[in-house]
């Protein structure tokens, strides 16, 4: 490496604590990290802490978790740590006191081949939409979100049978290269600022609601199955049965077809459970009701009482 950047790392989930894990496996400068405060989690409600954070303590790095990104208090630590850059990883919208901070300034890591899908959510929404290629983009940070100057692109296929679980894998750790790969190359000075393109037609990926994940089974079946994909694990798609609430994690074009209105089901009560779309049917082989835990269609199943079969 050209310079010994010192850098600040700011991210908090797990997609990030993988940048930052190569970053220190690779000898680079992390002086100090920017994450979520600790909150509550699981049925105890405990205090937990991000997975930025956890990887940072074992690292023995500094943290910083600041409620309010614009507190005087906050800019004045950060500043103490005099970053030559700053790289943000999944974290949230940055005052430009923050990113215009260091004098090589801050760049992002986005999951998507900007400038398409910008916004919360891009590998849903890339998968939701059908579409057979993502990718990843490091970007210098401007005002508006998620424009800035790209410096480098790595695309990914969409495979048929990929989810966002499987997905989101993949691009982390494709990411956490990615990232080493810009940090060396602004350390030795020798980098891309590519303008992002604004006459094309541009898709996006806004932050996703419980109210966004309802089947609508009206749509073409492979709309639907596109739909549960891109929403499964998380925050996964959902119908209603009988009243109840199920999310739904994966389905699959079925073999019969049944002469239901689109939404309506067909089950044996025992092996499977059918769902008529616009121009098909689609069976459910994976699901979790309200109140128990994610099980196979089969298991399902055998606990379960159709009040109407």
């Amino acid at each position: 490496m050209s310079k010994d950047l010192r850098i600040v790392f700011l991210g908090t989930p797990d997609f990030a604590a993988a940048s930052l894990r190569k970053l220190v496996e690779n000898q680079v400068h992390v002086v100090a990290v920017v994450t979520a405060p600790d909150k509550p989690q699981g049925r105890g409600k405990k205090l937990g802490m991000s997975a930025v954070k956890e990887y940072a303590l074992e690292a023995s790095l500094p943290v910083l978790q600041p409620t309010n990104l614009k507190s005087p208090e906050f800019l004045e630590e950060l500043k103490s740590y005099h970053a030559d850059l700053q790289i943000v990883v999944a974290f949230r919208m940055l005052p430009v006191a923050v990113w215009d901070m260091p004098e090589l300034g801050t760049f992002n890591l986005h999951a998507s081949l900007l400038p398409q899908y910008r916004g919360a959510a891009p590998i849903n929404w890339a998968i939701i939409n059908g579409e057979k290629e993502t990718g990843l983009t490091t970007f210098f940070l401007k005002h508006e979100i998620d424009t800035g100057e790209i410096i480098f692109q790595e695309k990914e296929p969409i495979r048929p049978d990929d989810n966002v679980g499987s997905l989101y894998q993949r691009l982390m750790e494709k990411g956490a290269d990615l990232v080493l790969k810009t940090v060396r190359a602004i350390a030795a000075g020798d980098y891309p600022h590519i303008a992002q393109e604004t006459d094309m037609d541009l898709k996006s990926a806004p932050k996703i609601f419980k109210e966004d994940c309802k089947i609508d089974w009206d749509k073409p079946m492979k709309e639907v199955r596109n739909f549960v994909r891109g929403l499964s694990p998380y925050p996964a798609a959902w119908t209603e049965l009988e009243g109840k609430t199920v999310k739904v994690f994966q389905v699959e074009k079925s073999t019969d077809d049944i002469s239901r209105q689109p939404g309506m089901f067909e089950s044996d009560g025992k092996t499977y459970l059918k769902v008529k779309t616009q121009d098909g049917t689609l069976d459910i082989l994976d699901l979790q009701i309200e109140g128990k835990k994610r099980m196979s269609v089969e298991d399902f199943l055998r606990g379960y009482q159709f009040t109407d079969h």
